[in-house]
């Protein structure tokens, strides 16, 4: 069974439950939330870890909403290919080379993803840190 790699990305918060995956790809601030074990779907979880996740997902869509201020937030769970939970929280311009088609689906324009100050990734851990107490 494949399951979600380490790589991929800088994780920027976690806890005994999930973590946020600050993730290498080219749309900016693109992060996953990543269920610590393995589960395929949201209500293989019990009903309190699901409320958890969530709020952890809102609040990385909170985060990136206040830094960057994107002209729409994408939030998706699919798993068809990596059938273990987590979740995709992607802030969308109107220039990406995407836009208004979801990031999976056919490139409408080239387009270079914007480019993130250097301090971004330890600026969004601060920021989940403040916004996400330890529960």
């Amino acid at each position: 069974m494949r399951f979600l790699r380490r790589g991929g990305g800088r994780t920027v918060w976690r806890d005994s439950r999930c973590r946020v995956v600050l993730a290498e790809e080219p749309f900016t601030g693109f992060c996953r939330v990543i269920w610590k074990t393995h589960v395929r779907e949201m209500t293989d979880l019990a009903a309190p870890d699901r409320d958890h996740l969530m709020h952890v997902v809102w609040a990385v869509e909170a985060v990136l909403r206040a830094r960057l201020s994107p002209h729409k937030m994408n939030l998706a769970s699919l798993g068809n290919l990596t059938p273990h939970l987590h979740w995709h929280v992607i802030p969308r311009f109107a220039g990406d080379s995407h836009f208004p088609q979801p990031v999976w689906g056919v490139r409408q324009r080239d387009a270079l993803p914007r480019t993130l100050p250097s301090d971004f990734a330890d600026g969004l851990a601060r920021a989940l840190t403040a916004a996400l107490p330890a529960r």
